[in-house]
């Protein structure tokens, strides 16, 4: 069954209606052209409800997207938290991911987007661990695949398009019997994953990548910030590959990710590490509202 036939409820354009009934033209201008900007957003079960961790945050990385392309959102930031919150409720889930999107629509194909009006949708069903992988971590693959170059597509731009470049690199690291890919970029240093963010551990210092390539991802700021609160030194800076390679650990952080740990990159191996492990209880209690100092992260609805 595909998520279109799966009962349930989204927004589009202003009204709740069932999945199903939703439907748009296939000269629908996203769909030829890959222009339109989207989030992905994590609600957590805790003690007090449903919560949604760091909404304001990615609303407004959605409406910088659209900035960015110079789509205009036609509905206001307070709305649209509000309506994320509402899929939930009108869905009776307890934990899901939401997925707010906004599009142009058939007003005209080709690449004028002058006359092309922006229309929105929120979704949200139940998902669970986003890599099929064990406790141990996953099997990484550098890819061939560059990523994108700010210059070529502007990479700040959470954008439709810009994930083709993602996926070529996923199917390259899967054909590889690997799970995810590392993407370097133009000037060959160390970018991030296909849908995440990198981090390796040197020496009891957590290094990532700095933001000049980077989608700057939340779950990357959230575990920058709770590295500093508990005096572990955080380097942003230019990472090669080889350091990867003699990295203790290496991990992935992104909203669909959380933090997964790197068991193997390119046929080396690493050991289970206890930062990584460390962050991720930490990370798993913030978003299940068990630590009162970052209880203004969760949106309990």
């Amino acid at each position: 069954m595909t998520f279109h036939e799966q009962a349930g409820t989204m927004w589009l354009d202003g009204e709740f209606i069932q999945n199903e009934a939703a439907h748009i033209s296939l000269l629908t201008h996203t769909l030829h052209y890959g222009v339109g900007v989207f989030e992905g957003v994590r609600c957590y079960q805790t003690e007090k409800g449903p919560a949604i961790f760091r909404l304001k945050e990615h609303t407004e990385r959605l409406l910088n997207s659209a900035r960015i392309l110079k789509m205009a959102i036609p509905y206001e930031e307070t709305l649209l938290n509000q309506i994320q919150c509402d899929i939930i409720n009108h869905n009776k889930l307890t934990s899901a991911y939401i997925r707010p999107m906004v599009f142009y629509g058939s007003d005209y194909l080709g690449l004028q987007t002058k006359a092309l009006q922006c229309r929105v949708m929120i979704a949200a069903w139940k998902w669970g661990s986003y890599f099929n992988a064990d406790t141990q971590g996953i099997k990484v693959h550098t890819s061939s695949f560059i990523r994108h170059h700010s210059n070529s597509v502007l990479c700040k731009a959470k954008a439709n398009g810009n994930y083709i470049n993602s996926i070529m690199a996923l199917q390259e690291a899967n054909d590889q019997g690997c799970d995810e890919a590392l993407m370097l970029d133009h000037q060959g240093l160390v970018a991030e994953g296909s849908s995440a963010n990198v981090f390796i551990v040197r020496n009891g210092k957590l290094y990532t990548p700095n933001r000049k390539s980077i989608l700057e991802g939340i779950t990357r700021a959230t575990v920058m910030t709770i590295a500093r609160d508990e005096g572990i030194e955080v380097v942003e800076t230019d990472l090669t590959r080889d350091e990867l390679y003699i990295a203790s650990e290496i991990f992935f952080t992104g909203t669909a990710a959380e933090i997964t740990p790197v068991a193997e990159i390119d046929g080396r191996s690493l050991s289970k590490g206890t930062m990584t492990q460390f962050l991720q209880q930490r990370y798993q209690a913030i978003v299940q509202g068990k630590e009162k100092k970052y209880q203004d992260w969760l949106t309990v609805i």
